[in-house]
């Protein structure tokens, strides 16, 4: 919004549409402002220690936010550059001064409210650790109970606030480590449970306290890497070093050979034979392992030589290119780069052959959990001898997996399935001696249950990981076979093809700049209407309210097709933006069934209006629906159809701005006197919120196994009488 009031044209002549256009823009700044700085000042009466810096901040953001709405309050004015009230047509360059406050000072409340949101991960964790630090010590279960209740509570607490942390997250290296950290605290959890219920049945039992201390010792590393990423930082001052792969090799190898196209001197001889050096010390991995075939190390290693000659040759014609540029030359060198490019190619794929191939065998081999079976019924015997042997036989399915988990990180393609499959290979490493301590402790005590059941949660967790990894394979595969879309799926926003079997048939279109351009006045209507929707929406009381929730679904897609005029959001193509219609027409639909529910509630004067005006919203998202559903071939008759859905949703959203306050109206006339309208929710609560209604479907929250540990806590009761 701001953008364009600052990017408006000066034109000599105003209709008074455009005048209006520019008041609405300026208002709509100030009240979003007027909303952001309410939010901003709640923390800081929440917050002492911040509140003088956040208090300033807000004050400023203010301010600004007043004054650009001063300088755009020209729809009043006939003749605005005659008047002597200074607008936006008689000192841009107070708008302009009035934006930079207002980002700058936007920007410090972010800040701050960020160094707060830090704060309250660092107490939560320091809270949980507290908790463990009293659960390793207890030594009876009516203590143990009570005191898992509250560790159990303070983990929820902890995993919403990780959850919120991880979506925030723009580096996915980052938002893949917090999820590798928070996967861990969700299945130690349980392990905690068995594993210190099997401790307190079983005191004096060696391999139980063993299996105990290392399910303790791993949560704690895994709170401490959440710390890590979410402060920045590494313990004493550590710089982290991040493995590097085969793939991440190859590629800045590659690109280091296709810049000697544009600059012949940009990098030394040395830098290329270092950088072939490091790759090919990788590639031993492979070679040297026991688990790679005879015909794949084979490939591996003349691959690796025809990769040195290609780059002797490369430096040889380069080196000769530097003295002389002759056409001849030039040609050579690039025949000799396409040749090193091609090479490194086929190493890549070769590698890549090799742990996939690898990778499916084991994982098909292991299918069945034949040990972990075995290591069941030989624990509930008490046959410590088959025990032993079993346990021998997992040490080396471990090894084989550990082995596997580090091949395929070489080939993962990008980083956070490289952090995917280091997380991979280190709960492989760490479940299996847990799994071989508990059956120990299961085949020393027989007839424990809760030895039996302790086994049961350590290979369901081994179990787990293997489904997992089947998952991480096809996965690396789409990556190298270029099959891999968008990163994630968000479910308020339909799936091209999934809902609608015609739309195999038609081949998206990408509008091109002119008529983006043409769309986007439009698109900014659509903009300010979602805006007026929301804040309708945010003085109901009941927020569960059906008209509530329908209105904002479809304030939600009307924002996703806003950002399509913009060339933004996660509506691509123009069939993407069709489908969007044809969902935001029948959630219209739901909302006029819902109008004609609440008539039936309201006095019999009030009925007809609404009924109509239900009738009125039907009949507009029929005809977007029809239009969304029309065939159009040709890139002009595609345009006119996306101009059309946006104008009919632009219509829909116009009556849904007068509906939202009528219902309320009525609600409230009906209620007798229980208000309607809502006072401001705290912050924090908000927050949460803010985040299932927010434009962008992209602010989800995910939390770990919360479901799973509430349920954990309420059993808890039920402990103490068994």
């Amino acid at each position: 919004q701001i953008t364009t009031l600052i990017n408006h044209k000066d034109k000599p002549k105003r209709s008074d549409k455009t005048l209006q256009a520019i008041q609405r823009v300026g208002q709509a700044v100030n009240l979003a402002v007027g909303r952001f700085v309410t939010v901003g000042e709640a923390i800081a009466n929440e917050n002492h220690e911040l509140k003088e810096e956040m208090s300033v901040a807000c004050i400023e953001a203010r301010r600004a936010g007043e004054t650009i709405a001063q300088l755009t309050d020209v729809a009043s004015l006939d003749h605005p550059e005659s008047d002597s009230h200074i607008t936006i047509f008689t000192d841009k360059t107070g708008v302009v001064k009035a934006a930079r406050l207002l980002l700058s000072s936007v920007t410090k409340v972010l800040v701050l409210a960020d160094r707060i949101v830090i704060k309250q991960i660092i107490t939560s964790r320091n809270k949980v650790l507290a908790t463990m630090e009293q659960l390793e010590k207890v030594s009876s279960f009516q203590e143990f109970v009570q005191i898992f209740s509250q560790f159990g509570n303070e983990m929820v607490e902890f995993a919403h606030l990780t959850g919120d942390r991880q979506n925030d997250l723009k580096d996915e290296k980052k938002k893949a480590r917090m999820a590798a950290s928070r996967a861990v605290l969700e299945k130690c959890t349980m392990m905690l449970l068995t594993a210190s219920k099997t401790c307190l049945r079983h005191p004096d039992c060696e391999s139980a306290r063993i299996n105990k201390d290392g399910v303790f010792h791993r949560m704690r590393l895994a709170l401490e890497q959440v710390i890590e990423i979410v402060t920045d930082s590494r313990p004493n001052g550590e710089n982290e070093m991040a493995p590097i792969s085969i793939y991440s090799g190859i590629k800045e190898f590659k690109n280091k050979v296709e810049g000697l196209r544009e600059n012949l001197y940009f990098l030394s001889k040395e830098n290329l034979s270092t950088m072939l050096e490091v790759i090919l010390e990788h590639t031993e991995d492979f070679t040297d392992s026991a688990y790679t075939s005879h015909e794949h190390r084979e490939h591996i290693l003349e691959l690796s030589k025809q990769a040195k000659m290609e780059l002797e040759q490369l430096v040889s014609v380069w080196m000769q290119a530097q003295n002389q540029k002759t056409k001849d030359l030039m040609e050579d060198l690039e025949v000799a780069i396409l040749k090193t490019c091609q090479c490194m190619n086929e190493l890549k794929r070769e590698v890549h052959s090799a742990a996939t191939s690898l990778a499916a065998d084991l994982l098909k081999y292991h299918t069945d959990h034949t040990v972990l079976k075995a290591l069941k019924i030989t624990g509930v015997e008490g046959n410590l001898e088959a025990v032993a042997e079993y346990t021998c036989k997992l040490s080396e399915q471990k090894e084989q997996l550990v082995e596997m988990c580090r091949l395929l990180r070489h080939v993962s393609g990008t980083e956070p399935l490289e952090i995917t499959c280091i997380h991979a290979e280190d709960t492989f490493q760490v479940t299996g001696p847990q799994i071989i301590s508990a059956a120990e402790t299961l085949a020393l005590h027989p007839s424990s249950k809760i030895a039996k059941e302790n086994l049961e949660v350590f290979c369901e967790a081994w179990e787990s990981q293997l489904s997992d990894m089947s998952l991480l394979l096809r996965e690396i595969n789409d990556v190298f076979e270029g099959r891999r879309g968008e990163k994630r799926v968000y479910l308020s926003l339909p799936r091209p093809g999934k809902h609608n079997a015609n739309l195999k048939a038609l081949k998206p279109v990408k509008l091109d700049t002119e008529e983006q351009a043409k769309i986007a006045k439009l698109g900014l209507e659509l903009h300010l209407l979602t805006s007026d929707v929301d804040s309708e929406t945010e003085k109901w009381e009941d927020q569960e309210n059906e008209i509530v929730q329908h209105g904002q679904g479809m304030s939600s897609m009307a924002y996703s097709m806003y950002l399509f005029t913009r060339g933004e959001g996660l509506l691509k193509t123009t069939q993407d933006l069709f489908h969007q219609a044809e969902i935001f027409a029948t959630e219209g639909t739901k909302l006029a069934s819902a109008l004609h529910a609440l008539s039936d509630q309201v006095r019999d004067d009030d009925k007809p209006l609404l009924l109509l005006e239900a009738e009125k919203l039907i009949s507009m998202c029929k005809q977007l629906q029809a239009t969304a559903k029309a065939s159009a071939q040709g890139k002009s008759a595609t345009f006119t159809k996306v101009d059309a859905c946006i104008l009919k949703t632009r219509n829909v959203m116009t009556l849904l701005c007068q509906l939202l306050p009528l219902c309320c109206k009525l609600l409230r006339k009906n209620k007798a006197g229980n208000g309607c309208l809502k006072p401001a929710p705290a912050w924090k609560e908000d927050r949460i919120r803010t985040a299932a209604t927010a434009h962008t479907p992209e602010r989800r929250v995910e939390t770990f196994g919360i479901k799973s540990l509430e349920n954990h806590v309420t059993n808890m009761t039920f402990l103490e009488s068994k």
